[in-house]
């Protein structure tokens, strides 16, 4: 889909060191880049870190949320979902039980890009 920038955040708990959190960013941009076809430059990934009393849930939870324009295939997003998880076990660690994984499909009109236009005027 040309054009289609998702936007990640992941959530976790406060800890990771500099480097730790930048292989946490290439695991999933690696996975987006595969099976959304995303290109490299294409990479806009944001990380919330919360105290560990703010955050509940099973030890190392990840929480990774990916909102795209509206026109993914099932069998992409579940693609996308086993390479999240692929990678961040392989690359970070990270045990494949506590990841979670959102999509948002966003319709390109609810998008305001490129200094406020409707990413559905500018984008076909």
């Amino acid at each position: 889909m040309e054009g289609n920038m998702p936007k990640v955040t992941i959530s976790l708990k406060k800890g990771k060191t500099a480097e730790e959190k930048k292989v946490i960013f290439g695991a999933v941009h690696k996975a987006l880049m595969d099976a959304f076809k995303i290109p490299q430059t294409d990479r806009t990934l944001f990380m919330n870190e919360y105290e560990p009393e703010n955050m509940d849930g099973k030890e190392g939870f990840t929480l990774v949320e990916v909102s795209a324009f509206k026109g993914r295939t099932q069998e992409m997003k579940k693609l996308l979902y086993r390479l999240i998880v692929e990678n961040l076990k392989n690359d970070a660690g990270i045990d494949p039980q506590a990841v979670m994984i959102i999509i948002y499909d966003v319709p390109k009109e609810d998008w305001g890009i490129r200094g406020g236009q409707m990413a559905s005027e500018i984008i076909k």
